[in-house]
Parts: C-alpha cells; structure tokens; sequence
C-alpha cells in the first residue's frame, strides 16, 4: 500500500511505469503533464463538491437566514469565501464541461444542454478533451466520480473513460431522489457501468459512498468529483426532514439543502477522524444559478438559470485547504469554476506546461503573493444569448435583438443600461466579446425549439428590465392559448 508521505524517487518512478503502460488503457486523457520532482510536496486530496440548481444567497455562509446550512458554513469557515465567482454556463451540462476541462466548453463546440437525454446523439466532450481526472489518474491519483455525470453517454464518455478509476451515479440530468423500479440506462444509478440498486434517499447514498471511498483510500492521495443533483428537481426529500420543515414557506428546499448539508458534513467529519482534513483541498460550489422552479434565491441578482444575467452563472464558492491557506471571510476578485484546474495541479506540484488552460493558479491570490483580480475578462455564450465582463463592466447581448451595458459596481443587479451613455465602453466590450468568439467553434447541437424561445422570450424582458410573464415551455403554451381563446 502505497503511503501518503510518498516520496519524490517513488512518485516519479510510479509516473514513469504509468505513461509505459499507458498505452492499455481506454482514456482520451493523454497530455503530459508531471508530477514536479524539483518541489517535495505532499500531495493533497482533492474534493470539488458541486451543488446542483442552488441559489446564490441559500446557504448560510452567502447570508441565508432560513435554510440551515451549517456543516457547508464550517466548510466556509475554514476556507475562503468568493463573493464574485462564476461558471462558465448558466445550465448543467456544459458548466460541468467547463469545470472538469478547465477550458471554456465552446472551444470544444459544447454549449448548451441536450446531451445525456436522449438528444443529440448524446454526445458530450470532444475526443481530445483533458480532463482534471484524466491528469491526476496519470499522476498516480485515486480517481473517483460521485453523483451526476451529464457530460455524454455514449462509451467514449462513459467517467471511466474519462480518468477515473471509480464511478458511482448516474449519467442523466436529473432523476428521482428514491429507487426508480425501471430506470433507464441513463437514469440508473449505476457502478462502473453496471446497475445497482439501493435503498433510501439519493444524497445520503451518495453521501455515505464519498465516506467509503475516502476510507479505502485513506493510504493514497485522490482526486473526488462529487457532484450531488440536490437541490435540482424534483423537489423530494426525506419524511422527517419534511416534517422537520413543515411550516417552512419553501419546505422542500430546505429539507434538501438540510440533507445536502449533513453529508457534507459527514465527509469533512471523515477527513477529520482519518487525519486528513488538513491536507485536504476541497472546493464548493453551484453548477448554475438558482433555478426557476425549484424554491432557490439569488438575492440581488438579475435572472436565473439559462440566462446570461449575473443570476445565472454568479454562484457560491468555497476553497478550503486548512494546512495550508489560511481562512478568511472573502476574497473579492474575480474568479471562475475554470480556475480549479490549474488550482489544484499546482497544489498537488503538477507541471502544467503542456496543457492550455483558461484557468487561473488561485493559491498565490490567496496567500498574498499576487493582489488583484485573478481574471480581467470572462465570458459566455449559450447559442443566441452571450455576455462578456472586463473588470466591472459587463454587457449582455441577444442574438438579433441587440445588447446592454451594466456597471456591476455600482449596479450589481444590472437594472441601469449604459451603452448609450459609455459608447466607448459599449464597443470595447463588444469587439472582445466577437474576439472571443472567433476563437471557438460553432456549437455542436442546440436545445429543443420551445426552450430556446423562452429564453430568448426571457432574455429580452430581462433587458428591458419588464416581467417575465413564463419561464418554461409549459407555462408558455398554456398562457399563449389563453390569450387567444
């Protein structure tokens, strides 16, 4: 059994046997980075724990006052919080392609939901995409994939595929909570690709597996992707948990982020009891913003989930590394889901020289050896709606229609339009959004005709700053045959 204080001769010499033998194995995860012989470091694990549809404000650390979120604020407490961090999309699928690549997913023609469902052939990554999981595999890691997968399902994209060693969840975009009695394959919680059944409530399954794999592993570092679907729909939780909210306005919520909650608390009670919480990196945070439909709260911010508006790729995020970066209550500069990569491979002393990433070293940031904002532009697009941000101003800009100018400084809700007063501003802004897009591919499927009209139904209201009447295909038809009955 290997042990966690490793040495440098053997780490290497582990590296070596892996890149010889390489050649048997299935993943698309080829690059060359190495594990830095210069540099004794002891490895740390690495945990990214993402929540699913959570809102911006629905936990306490982001001032929630009532959902009961106190592990995750432990978490916070020990870490450091980023008041302005995003994702790269405001939907699942391709926030995650983002975070696992650490590279804008429009580089790779991902841009929008629809795979993982039964649609668009269920593709997913592109066959030469580099994976987090993939680099840690190759540097003698323990690689393990927890949760809700939604990157493809066809074989090539299967998470064993991918890099890791280890999958335990399912390939879909959302399924029930409880036992499903005839599961699709998509659906289907499954281990390595063969089905298993279980018994109880999906986030404690998930939840006392990320404990067991945390045992079995105690004695190598690992790399853990643990991605819950709380607090997606549907909106299910446990009986008790619901009891225990019965009179709460948003009852099902709450009793979901209370069980998202405790097992995240019992992981970080399992890093603790083995001794390795300290030298355990471990990172929080929402794939999206919060969701239309499932009870969630973004506070200030404009919009929501699918749309372009700091509501939608705006989330909370946790670093956590207690031996090793002091906690503080927040960090202020800008800051995105594609910096873990890059993070966590100089963490663990990973060379990266050959990889080209999107990402920014968070850990020099936080240990004072490098001040400002880690990134002076993000960007997004989803099909027809795209925005781009150069240090506080931002523009959204709809497909046809036109676009608009935000100060989030002094306009963090994104409510006064200034592209006619800051022209100059405006066309900047602009003309990097257009660089960018020339960079990236033109995506490879789009989502279904009727989302893809709310949307842009929603994106327009939002920019006139006007209600918006419906949100989901469903409630489009139903109030557009109401008024013409």
């Amino acid at each position: 059994m290997i042990n966690k204080n490793i040495t440098i001769r053997v780490a290497v010499l582990l590296h070596v046997w892996i890149i010889l033998f390489s050649c048997k194995g299935k993943t698309h995860d080829n690059s060359l980075a190495v594990f830095d012989a210069e540099e004794e470091v002891v490895r740390p694990n690495i945990i990214v724990i993402v929540a699913d549809d959570a809102g911006y404000i629905d936990f306490g650390f982001m001032g929630s006052d009532d959902l009961d979120t106190p592990e995750i604020d432990a978490l916070a407490a020990d870490g450091v919080i980023f008041t302005d961090a995003h994702v790269t999309a405001t939907v699942c699928a391709p926030s995650r392609a983002g975070l696992i690549t650490g590279r804008y997913q429009q580089r790779m023609g991902f841009e929008a939901n629809g795979t993982g469902d039964g649609s668009s052939g269920d593709i997913g990554l592109s066959p030469d995409a580099i994976t987090m999981a993939g680099i840690f595999k190759q540097n003698s890691y323990k690689t393990i994939a927890l949760g809700k997968w939604h990157l493809g399902s066809e074989a090539s994209d299967h998470p064993n595929n991918r890099g890791f060693d280890e999958f335990y969840g399912f390939l879909a975009g959302s399924r029930s909570y409880f036992p499903l009695k005839d599961p699709s394959e998509n659906k289907m919680l499954q281990h390595n690709g063969k089905r298993v059944g279980f018994k109880g409530y999906l986030t404690d399954i998930l939840g006392d597996r990320a404990v067991q794999y945390v045992e079995e592993n105690r004695d190598q570092p690992f790399f853990m992707y643990l991605a819950y679907n709380a607090v997606h729909t549907p909106m299910e939780a446990k009986k008790d948990d619901l009891e225990k909210y019965k009179n709460h306005p948003r009852k099902e919520l709450a009793a979901m982020t209370w069980s998202l909650d405790e097992n995240v608390g019992k992981l970080r009670k399992k890093l603790k009891e083995l001794g390795l919480l300290e030298n355990t990196l471990i990172y929080f945070l929402s794939d999206n913003g919060g969701a239309h439909n499932n009870q969630s709260e973004n506070g200030d911010l404009k919009g929501w989930k699918g749309n372009e508006f700091e509501g939608g790729h705006r989330v909370p995020f946790i670093l956590s590394w207690p031996g090793n970066i002091e906690g503080r209550e927040t960090f202020e500069g800008l800051t995105s889901s594609l910096d873990i990569f890059p993070t966590s491979l100089a963490a663990a002393g990973i060379k990266t020289d050959s990889l080209k990433l999107d990402g920014v070293n968070l850990i020099p940031f936080l240990k004072g050896e490098k001040q400002g904002d880690p990134h002076e532009k993000l960007f997004w697009r989803k099909l027809e709606e795209a925005a781009v941000r150069i240090g506080d101003n931002k523009v959204v800009r709809l497909k046809n229609y036109g676009s608009v100018l935000y100060d989030l400084e002094n306009d963090r809700g994104e409510t006064q339009d200034l592209s006619t007063r800051e022209p100059a501003i405006h066309q900047n802004l602009m003309k990097e959004l257009e660089s960018w897009e020339s960079q990236i591919r033109k995506p490879l499927w789009a989502e279904e005709s009727d989302w893809m009209e709310v949307t842009y139904y929603i994106h327009r209201q939002l920019m006139q700053n006007k209600p918006v009447e419906y949100a989901d295909p469903y409630t489009m038809r139903r109030i557009n045959s109401e008024k013409y009955q």
